[in-house]
């Protein structure tokens, strides 16, 4: 039984692969493509699963796409439709798009890709593969599903119960209420752009103190049924615009602020920094601080009274405000429950619990192990690592013997504070960088923040780089419940920890101003050669952590190949490259 998922024509568009109830593969089309967030028909993505699974596309028993494009598009004119007065423009604007675009042809396209006819396809709903892509890769038979997201045909969250085979949906939240434009649109006040920047505005709000909680509050109600809504006063969520927000919106917080300004955060002013500068860094800081407060209680609240209907503390949840770590972080250290989150729990997660879902709903298939390893992406041979690196002209590099090789000189090289791109086999599913496709660096250089920070990555300073530790190490630096096992959002870097009170000026590089941090463990069992290199590197310095961030520059997909990787190399300060077996010097 092979079952091809797709997700596209919104954003973050990926394939998936499942056969006999196997995860072959998934990857997003933006790896391939080299388009951040690209949304087109993942042509390329559909291509490797094919080749991954070993299989041409007239093998397949089912292709499965994750949302319901018709009724998609009735709620997009409904919504026009309510507005006062009606914006039949907006209506008229949004119908030229979907068919230029060909979003009524859904099916049409993929066949035609694809260069095949009368293969089973089947739409099932978007919160339904979102709930499926976590519940069918949990390690759990029977759990309460969580999802929370911006939008998807008319829902913007949904609770559901898992058992066994089954997912039955228990009630929803619509649009216009919805937490993550909600988040989105704090997004856009802040400066950042929307679908990208939610993830800055949880670094920001570290620097910030939450003293608008009361302020945000009034914005939204936590409803007795469990549910929450939404002011429609200050928003705009049923028509899409360029940030979401209303003139009430601003009456209350003021402009937003200007995308790319200068941001010094509090505690950082010099001398010279323009009182204007240090003024309004603090509130927009305080806001981000506030917002992320807000936010947390919104979930937390939302998740356990989900659980209180259901009475099973089993916790799945996706949809891309899973990826808010902080929230996540909060509900592991402060509720009683055994969570698991999708690690690729925006739309492109989808592709894959679409596919799930046909297998293990409909077909009523017993289900597969849990999900683990989260390296479903493409591997690449000596051969594509030699041509890239001839490519770019680049003679400075050697070839290793052995992996323990690879990892005694990678560890040296960390130790004596050297920065360094790192691939190895299948790229990751999902946005996180899990020590396959990563830029590694020594978390205790209390310069390495800036450096990386600045001169490789090309981003705001304040971001915060994340540590990956070796799992029967963890608790010796971080705060956190144990985990339940090897499938536990930790292992995703899909949760926040306290760094450990002593640690905190041990570890600056990956020490938020906070005192926390995004941490990934790392077991030996689903990533021998990266927990390899930790340990070697913990025997060099004492330290089993690395400070790793994904390989890509700013405002770049995460690297695919080792020609994505030599160009990243080369139009950075990083040290050095090591893909697979290959170990390139930076010229000098």
């Amino acid at each position: 039984m092979n079952i091809l998922g797709l997700s596209f024509d919104y954003h973050d568009a990926a394939a998936a692969i499942v056969v006999n109830g196997e995860i072959i593969a998934a990857a997003e089309e933006e790896r391939f493509s080299r388009k951040k967030h690209d949304s087109s028909l993942p042509k390329l993505s559909m291509a490797f699963c094919l080749e991954e699974a070993g299989i041409s596309a007239s093998d397949l028993d089912a292709i499965i796409f994750y949302e319901k494009p018709l009724m998609k598009f009735s709620r997009i004119i409904a919504s026009s439709f309510k507005t006062i007065p009606f914006n039949t423009s907006f209506a008229s604007e949004a119908l030229e798009n979907w068919i230029k675009k060909g979003k009524f042809r859904t099916k049409e396209r993929i066949y035609a890709e694809l260069e095949i006819k009368d293969i089973p396809y089947v739409e099932i709903e978007h919160h339904l593969s979102h709930a499926a892509s976590a519940y069918y890769t949990s390690p759990f038979q029977e759990s309460t599903i969580v999802t929370l997201d911006g939008l998807g045909e008319y829902e913007t969250a949904t609770v559901s119960l898992g058992k066994q085979q089954k997912i039955k949906k228990l009630y929803s939240v619509k649009l216009p209420h919805s937490i993550g434009l909600f988040y989105s649109a704090f997004t856009a006040f802040l400066g950042f752009e929307v679908n990208e920047g939610e993830y800055k505005v949880m670094g920001m709000a570290g620097f910030g103190e939450a003293i608008y909680v009361d302020k945000i509050r009034e914005l939204y109600t936590l409803e007795k049924n469990g549910t929450f809504r939404f002011n429609q006063k200050h928003f705009n969520f049923s028509t899409p615009s360029k940030d979401h927000l209303s003139k009430s919106f601003i009456s209350i917080f003021g402009e937003s602020r200007t995308p790319e300004s200068h941001f010094t955060p509090p505690g950082f002013e010099t001398a010279e920094t323009p009182t204007e500068v240090i003024k309004s860094s603090k509130y927009y800081a305080d806001i981000a601080a506030s917002i992320q407060m807000c936010t947390e209680e919104i979930i937390m609240y939302f998740v356990e009274k989900a659980v209180e209907r259901t009475g099973i503390k089993n916790v799945c949840l996706a949809g891309g405000v899973a990826l808010n770590s902080a929230a996540n972080g909060r509900i592991i250290r402060e509720k009683d429950f055994n969570m698991y989150i999708h690690p690729s729990a925006g739309d492109a997660g989808g592709a894959l619990g679409a596919a799930l879902h046909y297998y293990h709903h409909t077909l009523s298939n017993k289900r597969t192990p849990a999900l683990t390893a989260p390296y479903l992406g493409k591997s690449y041979k000596n051969s594509e690592i030699e041509q890239a690196l001839k490519r770019a002209g680049l003679d400075n590099w050697e070839l290793a013997p052995s992996k323990h090789s690879i990892v005694e000189t990678t560890a040296k090289h960390l130790s004596q504070g050297k920065v360094i791109g790192w691939l190895q086999g299948r790229f990751e599913w999902g946005p996180r960088a899990l020590g396959n496709r990563s830029i590694l660096a020594d978390p205790s250089n209390p310069n390495m923040k800036e450096i990386v920070n600045e001169k490789i990555k090309f981003r705001e300073p304040f971001r915060p780089f994340a540590p990956s530790v070796l799992e029967d190490r963890a608790a010796d630096f971080f705060e956190f419940p144990t985990p339940y096992g090897s499938a536990s959002p930790e292992y995703f870097m899909l949760a926040i920890a306290k760094v450990r009170e002593q640690y905190e000026k041990k570890l600056p590089a990956i020490t938020h101003l906070d005192r926390t941090a995004r941490i990934q463990l790392v077991s030996r069992e689903t990533n021998e050669l990266y927990y390899s290199l930790i340990k070697q590197f913990c025997d060099l310095t004492d330290i089993p952590i690395l400070l790793n961030t994904s390989f890509n520059l700013r405002g770049e997909p995460m690297v695919s190949s080792p020609r994505d990787a030599v160009k990243t190399f080369s139009w950075s300060n990083m040290d050095y490259l090591v893909m697979e077996n290959y170990i390139v010097a930076k010229s000098v």
